[in-house]
């Protein structure tokens, strides 16, 4: 698969990130993304691959959904402009950012309380902590962020040892998401009793089908969300939800205006708190405005694929 390079800027910094980078192919059934990560190595980067050549050359199941309700995705902002795009999204529940390098824990209460401001009463509200706590820190804050009405925390703790601990010690259901996606066995996580819920991304866990698969051998509710793609990858993400038996929480799927441009005319976005179960369409033209030099993404592709391709790959997931 030949493809061409894109590098958008976020309107906000999230996870450290200040541009999307990715690669962008056609193939006989439609378009993938493979938008690795910069830090990931050739072995983390084959199921990205794995994801968009399923995208492009394969094709996904049969929607059981048409509409999948999402998420309003706030960045660690400043407590009014958190309130913002809460009301400006649309959405019924919203994920916030906290425990941001730099930040206080003061910052972090400030911005969940005005996203419970916002929301009102009837809205829910989860955290994503990215694993930036220690046990004992992920108790207390998460009982202090509880008073806002938590719907569940997600990885509040780098491993899944630390996330059995806390999910012993608070009320409030624990979500993993590195736990499954950057895992050498992403099982460990249900049998170690770690977790409430699982986060499930497409990219990450090298496709629809794959990540299907683990979601029935997990036997947890799923959360599916993305990895701040275009519509292009976002679309991959909504077939994953579209195609899960049952979809008790809201996904995380609501993040394209996180970027400054698409490279669709026709971008995923959310109507009344949902997004559209659909294929998604490169536009020449606004691909044209990022697009740029693809050699390093194709040499990314290459590696990627053959760590795939690897006989003695061991089998995923």
């Amino acid at each position: 698969m030949r493809g061409r390079a894109f590098a958008i800027p976020l309107r906000t910094r999230f996870r450290g990130v200040t541009v999307r980078e990715g690669m962008l192919v056609r193939g006989a059934a439609g378009w993938g993304e493979f938008s690795p990560f910069a830090e990931y190595p050739p072995a983390e980067c084959a199921r990205w691959w794995a994801a968009c050549h399923e995208a492009a050359e394969v094709g996904w199941p049969e929607p059981v959904r048409d509409r999948v309700p999402v998420n309003a995705t706030v960045p660690a902002v400043g407590p009014e402009e958190a309130a913002r795009l809460v009301a400006a999204s649309g959405c019924a529940t919203a994920k916030v950012k906290v425990a941001e390098r730099g930040q206080t824990e003061a910052d972090d209460l400030a911005r969940v309380e005005a996203v419970r401001d916002a929301i009102g009463p009837s809205g829910k509200v989860r955290i994503d902590v990215n694993g930036a706590w220690d046990v004992d820190t992920a108790v207390r804050m998460i009982r202090a962020l509880d008073r806002f009405g938590l719907e569940y925390v997600e990885q509040p703790c780098a491993t899944v040892e630390e996330l059995a601990l806390v999910r012993r010690r608070v009320a409030v259901p624990v979500a993993a998401d590195e736990s499954i996606r950057r895992a050498e066995d992403p099982l460990r996580v249900r049998d170690a009793e770690a977790a409430d819920v699982v986060v499930l991304k497409v990219q990450p866990l090298g496709g629809v089908r794959a990540a299907l698969r683990l979601a029935e051998a997990c036997g947890l509710p799923v959360v599916v969300s993305s990895a701040v793609e275009t519509s292009v990858g976002l679309a991959a993400g909504v077939a994953l939800a579209a195609a899960l038996p049952e979809l008790p929480y809201a996904c995380g799927l609501a993040t394209m205006r996180l970027l400054e441009a698409d490279v669709s005319a026709d971008p995923l976005l959310p109507l009344d708190g949902a997004l559209p179960v659909r294929r998604v369409e490169v536009d020449e033209e606004r691909l044209s405005a990022v697009e740029v030099d693809a050699a390093a993404w194709r040499d990314r592709m290459a590696a990627a694929r053959a760590e795939w391709e690897r006989p003695d790959r061991p089998p995923w997931p």
